[in-house]
């Protein structure tokens, strides 16, 4: 498992992306800079995060030398104690940092006297190459970790996992603006938004296969299928959107004996070869699409729910080996990409940047993601303990629940998260309570299999 630095690979003339229309979180970024300054952790999480990070950490070293970077105060142990605890801990900022390191631990790091300007033309400078090798050296094990307590899931993932030795997921977000301008950005008369980042997760752990950043929030999707392509694996099931509609690919992807869902466009030109299924309801026919080298059968798959037709497209022609029912339930699921999005970018800060230059947003990017990482294994931890699925936990209820659990902890009324954590989850409001929707956006009734998962 591998992460692939800031993305500058362009495909042929992609299509021309209109602005960006993301709605950004202002609230957030005015608000963090006065934010009441939370506790600092018990001393279990700070266990639990030195023993994931800080082995990585220090295996880096070697090529923090090697890039001739001095052994000066601010070292690589220390930044990354520093970095992680401003993101972990919600801090409103670099000052408010600075001011707790003088008196307080960061993770590993003991109480360190140092500037604020030094703090923030680290960032500014510190490679951030380093945080992305330590969040390459941290995802496999946290990957190993989720093997080990595979419990069942939603019954369409676990279908899949069952027929697909990968089962992944891609979409790109767009970041927010940047509140700090430094450089060339100074001239600008608005705020840039601060690029772009995508996603290549795996659908059942939750976790990041790849990662790619351009510091270009305009670039289309389309200009990322050259680096998703060069780490598809024979026999994956991707599942990906209609803003990654691409006819080359799409024969690419067959050629690979990678296994696709999409969405259909609704101006979607196409020959019918064949009828698998039709009813007044769900129709799934073999069709033709494209024109000389782009010609290719595909499946389209249609439902009609509440008086919408849904629309999907896949490469596997065979109903038997991939069925209806489980084309729409797995394209279903795309959006576990978006709650990864929202838990990085709403929960864990990344809609707030501490500084305005490419390098910085790198380093944050990475470091938020290594965070996320250790919040899907303590919560799937927790998971486990409940016996429960992990889709029927509530990343956000374990991070904002680690507050009481702190609480708890310097009582004396518990010594280990987990543990405690799993007892207290239905007050917590850990496991997710079960809600009567008025709109779906899949037709389950229609569909055969017995139970689909919460959104």
């Amino acid at each position: 498992m591998s992460i692939l630095s800031p993305s500058n690979t362009s495909a042929e003339a992609p299509p021309k992306k209109k602005a960006s229309s993301v709605r950004h979180t202002r609230a957030i970024q005015r608000d963090r800079s006065k934010s009441p300054t939370s506790a600092p952790p018990d001393e279990q999480i700070v266990e639990r995060l030195t023993e994931i990070v800080h082995p990585a950490t220090l295996a880096q070293l070697a090529y923090y030398r090697q890039l001739g970077l001095r052994e000066r105060l601010l070292t690589l142990p220390v930044m990354v104690a520093l970095v992680l605890s401003l993101i972990w801990r919600q801090l409103g900022g670099v000052s408010e940092l600075v001011r707790l390191a003088r008196s307080e631990k960061m993770l590993w790091l003991p109480p360190l006297k140092v500037s604020q300007q030094a703090v923030s033309e680290r960032l500014s400078t510190f490679p951030a190459e380093l945080f992305l090798r330590i969040l390459t050296a941290v995802l496999p094990l946290m990957h190993q970790r989720w093997q080990t307590r595979q419990r069942a899931g939603p019954p369409e993932i676990a279908w899949a996992q069952a027929r697909y030795p990968h089962l992944w997921v891609v979409d790109g977000s767009t970041l927010d603006a940047l509140t700090r301008k430094v450089g060339l950005l100074r001239e600008t008369l608005v705020n840039p938004l601060a690029g772009r980042m995508t996603a290549l997760l795996e659908l059942g752990s939750r976790l990041p296969r790849q990662l790619w950043y351009t510091p270009d929030p305009d670039r289309h999707d389309q200009s990322l299928w050259p680096d998703v392509l060069g780490v598809m694996q024979a026999g994956a099931l991707l599942i990906f959107d209609l803003g990654y509609t691409n006819f080359h690919v799409f024969a690419q992807l067959t050629e690979a004996y990678v296994t696709f869902i999409t969405r259909a466009k609704r101006n979607l030109a196409y020959e019918v070869s064949q009828t698998f299924q039709q009813t007044a309801q769900v129709h799934d026919r073999l069709i033709w699409i494209g024109k000389e080298t782009t010609r290719q059968p595909l499946r389209l798959v249609e439902v009609l729910y509440r008086g919408t037709w849904y629309r999907y497209l896949t490469n596997e022609l065979d109903p038997l080996v991939l069925p209806t029912e489980y084309v729409v339930a797995l394209y279903w699921q795309r959006w576990r990409i978006e709650d990864a999005y929202a838990i990085v970018k709403r929960l864990l800060g990344l809609a707030y940047f501490w500084t305005g230059s490419e390098n910085g947003v790198c380093l944050q990017l990475w470091a938020t993601w290594l965070l996320y990482a250790v919040l899907v294994d303590l919560t799937d931890a927790v998971a486990d303990a409940l016996n429960q699925p992990f889709a029927a936990l509530s990343l956000e209820m374990v991070y904002r629940s680690l507050y009481h659990f702190t609480q708890a902890y310097h009582r004396g009324e518990t010594v280990e998260v987990v543990a405690y954590l799993a007892t207290n989850a239905k007050w917590l409001g850990i496991i997710k309570r079960s809600r009567k929707r008025k709109t779906d956006s899949v037709p389950r009734k229609l569909l055969p299999l017995t139970a689909f998962s919460n959104p």
